[in-house]
């Protein structure tokens, strides 16, 4: 018989906490260009439920949610050239469970995103 311990309950609290704070966070910050369902709009904004580029490429993906990008980004062979801007206002926390919303949901499953990996991350993105 499978018995949780403190930890894992802690754990699994805490991956929930961030799941939903960071749907709520993707709801007002990026689901007016990306969609609720992250199908992405048209070839304006590419999607991110199934993409190529965020499978791949997660460091990149944290430095675009906060810096944005002004340049051609190739999503499942397919340029899009719209700039975004990023969402400077946000934390490293919230950027946390935005990217555990993002990584958990549409048939992923990469579990909960530590605030540490997202530091490690901003501290490697090129400089604005």
């Amino acid at each position: 018989m499978f018995s949780c311990t403190s930890k894992d309950h802690n754990q699994a609290t805490k991956f929930e906490q961030y799941f939903v704070q960071g749907k709520g966070l993707y709801e007002v910050h990026c689901s007016n260009c990306h969609q609720k369902n992250g199908s992405g709009l048209g070839l304006l904004y590419p999607p991110l439920n199934k993409s190529d580029f965020m499978d791949a490429h997660f460091e990149e993906v944290v430095c675009l949610i906060k810096n944005g990008i002004d340049g051609e980004l190739v999503v499942n062979g397919k340029g899009y050239n719209k700039p975004m801007k990023g969402i400077t206002i946000l934390t490293e926390l919230e950027i946390a469970e935005i990217t555990t919303y993002l990584y958990n949901n549409w048939d992923r499953k990469r579990g909960i995103v530590e605030v540490q990996e997202i530091n490690s991350a901003l501290g490697a993105c090129p400089k604005q």
